[in-house]
């Protein structure tokens, strides 16, 4: 950062995101220019918003000035574009902080997936967020002069940048509170200088704001032949707010209009619900699922897109505490009557009225998505997989969180399996049990960190060979998911690689016999190398699973699956100290083979428990013993 010689002003360098984001939205946003008059006023909204909730406490900070309002005007002569509004404005350091930073996680990962492809990216701008920085679509230069609400009129800050490397602060003088952003116009956008033109953006895009967009009034002038610009104001747009609206009033597009509002996305929503609750408690919510992931979806700290209203009064942004953890990709508004107006963060936490209001919203948005789920729609088939591709690792989380809606959660879960070659996750457990052999009693599984770990599990072969359908998950989440949904309709759920395997009525007589037998002629071997392997595993045993490979490792009934203990290391957490059980199949080459070696027995023995580890997905101890031991084993087969 550099500073400039005159004593007040300084000039400052963006942070290198805010270069790239701006380069890019000029370039792939162009062909949406009335955006950043939608965002702007977006942004003048929830100013005022601000300084009505920092009012609610210090009412000092309206001065002489309560009536909260947007002003949207033109100079033909200047070629600028002015929208202004007395909210909670901007002191030097916000000015600073807000317009010249992108203080927003996920901001690595919305750069990392950027294609280079101008179509593809705006779509992405619009997921990450547009805000202040659209009003360089159509201007070359953009200047904001704010005063925060409560300091002095020499205490107003003017920031101003023409969009490239760098921007200048400087102290000034304003006469009322709040922010003015004046759009010094590109060359060939002189269509936005026209009152017409304006008011038709402004009633297109934000007839949803609470508060008045003001312009002033034109009246035809018969003298000049023309319309000419009054001294007197009109409001533009309805400015009542959408939810209290009966449904039948609210257009499809006014409906999308206010979620691009309220969610400060791009494109369109997925769908939404809106309803008045009445009874005990009276609200009214109105609440969307939006059609691509957010970058900071996985940051659980992030906050969250649910605005509380108490009587239409806005009281704050992303109130966590309206929508559960495993829903905070919802957006949208809930209009509490109860709610008393001066309401905290601190009284939401220990508020039943709140319990009672999240869980309402928590019902509402599951019904909907039930309603997705189950329809026989087409269209509501696809939305449910987009939705599903978007949001259901996330919402896989609620199984363990919200006991109250966990049957609800779990009919909504979708998983990928052995019945469809993808990896796509489309299976749900009312499929699943729909297409059960007759006799299975129990839902399988099977956990692992890849698809294709999980689709070739050799815990896998004795299913394949029965025609078994099993469950593939290899989410992440997953192994909560199974660690807190233990049954679905009544079928216990069952992971093929603990305990033992009990196929119930699936199994036949001569197959159980045949497995006594072996386990009877190979007790001298299994005590073998349980002697060799020593304090590696928990016990051998002769396998029921394996129909190809030779050697598998299972978890004990109550231990922790190998998969869900490498995730725990992998995130750095103690894993608890679970020692596996080595299952061998006495019908392949290789343990038969082992059952007449002595001179190399312990070389062998670890070589089966270590490809056992493998192909569950694990890590060698010792990756170069390994690989001695397969040379040797090599060399032994070549008769060298």
């Amino acid at each position: 950062m550099s500073e400039s010689a005159t004593a007040n002003r300084e000039t400052l360098g963006f942070q290198t995101e805010v270069k790239q984001l701006l380069h890019l939205m000029i370039h792939s946003l162009y062909s949406n220019k009335e955006i950043s008059l939608r965002e702007l006023i977006s942004n003048a909204s929830d100013a005022c918003d601000k300084l009505r909730f920092e009012a609610l406490n210090n009412t000092a900070l309206y001065g002489d000035d309560s009536e909260l309002r947007i002003r949207v005007a033109f100079d033909k002569e200047a070629r600028t574009v002015t929208i202004s509004d007395n909210g909670v404005g901007l002191s030097r350091d916000e000015a600073v902080a807000h317009l010249g930073t992108i203080a927003k996680s996920g901001t690595k990962e919305f750069f990392s997936a950027l294609t280079g492809d101008q179509a593809k990216d705006a779509h992405l701008i619009g997921q990450f967020g547009v805000g202040f920085y659209s009003s360089f679509i159509v201007a070359d230069k953009v200047t904001v002069i704010s005063r925060r609400a409560g300091v002095e009129a020499g205490q107003a800050v003017k920031w101003e940048s023409a969009g490239e490397g760098e921007y200048s602060v400087e102290m000034v003088d304003k006469v009322g509170r709040g922010t003015d952003v004046i759009l010094h116009l590109r060359e060939g956008e002189d269509d936005f200088l026209s009152s017409w033109k304006l008011k038709s953006i402004i009633r297109k895009y934000s007839d949803h704001i609470t508060l008045p967009i003001v312009m002033k009034k034109e009246e035809w002038d018969k003298d000049k032949g023309e319309q000419v610009v009054t001294e007197e104001d009109e409001t533009v747009n309805q400015a009542s707010a959408l939810w209290v609206r009966g449904k039948s009033d609210i257009s499809d597009e006014q409906y999308k209009e206010f979620y691009k509002h309220v969610a400060h996305d791009f494109e369109d929503p997925l769908c939404w619900t809106h309803a008045r609750v009445e009874g005990k408690q009276e609200y009214t919510q109105l609440l969307y699922i939006p059609a691509r992931a957010p970058f900071d979806l996985w940051d659980r700290n992030a906050r969250h897109g649910i605005k509380l209203y108490v009587r239409r009064v806005f009281i704050m942004d992303d109130a966590e505490q309206l929508m559960p953890m495993y829903l905070r990709f919802v957006r949208g508004v809930v209009d509490s009557a109860d709610l008393p107006l001066n309401v905290s963060r601190e009284i939401l936490q220990q508020s039943k009225d709140i319990d009672n209001i999240r869980n309402g919203c928590a019902r509402k948005v599951l019904a909907m998505l039930e309603g997705l789920a189950s329809s026989e729609e087409a269209a509501d088939k696809e939305k449910y997989a987009k939705f599903w591709e978007a949001f259901g690792a996330v919402l896989k989380e609620g199984v363990g969180e919200d006991f109250a809606n966990k049957d609800k959660i779990a009919g909504l879960l979708r998983f990928a399996s052995t019945h469809g070659d993808g990896e796509q996750q489309v299976v749900s457990l009312a499929d699943y049990i729909s297409r059960m052999k007759e006799g299975q009693g129990k839902i399988y599984f099977v956990t692992a960190d890849s698809f294709n770990a999980a689709k070739n599990s050799p815990h896998l072969e004795i299913f394949k060979k029965k025609g078994i359908e099993v469950l593939l998950l290899s989410d992440r989440v997953d192994e909560w998911v199974v660690g807190h949904l233990t049954e679905f309709d009544g079928k216990p759920l069952q992971s093929v690689a603990k305990g033992g395997l009990d196929l119930g009525k699936l199994e036949d007589e001569a197959e159980k016999q045949e497995a006594e037998k072996a386990a009877d002629e190979y007790k001298d071997l299994l005590e073998k190398i349980k002697t060799a392997l020593g304090d590696k595993i928990k016990d051998v045993r002769i396998t029921h699973r394996l129909t190809d490979s030779p050697s598998c490792l299972v978890s004990d009934e109550h231990d922790p699956s190998g998969n869900l203990a490498r995730l725990l290391k992998a995130a750095g957490q103690k894993a608890p100290n679970a020692v596996p059980i080595l299952e061998i199949n006495p019908q392949h080459p290789a343990v038969m083979r082992l059952k007449y070696e002595e001179a190399r027995f312990a070389d062998w023995a670890t070589l089966l428990f270590e490809q056992a580890q493998l192909a569950e997905g694990g890590q060698l101890d010792d990756p170069a013993g390994f690989v001695r031991r397969i040379n040797d084993l090599m060399m032994a087969l070549s008769g060298k």
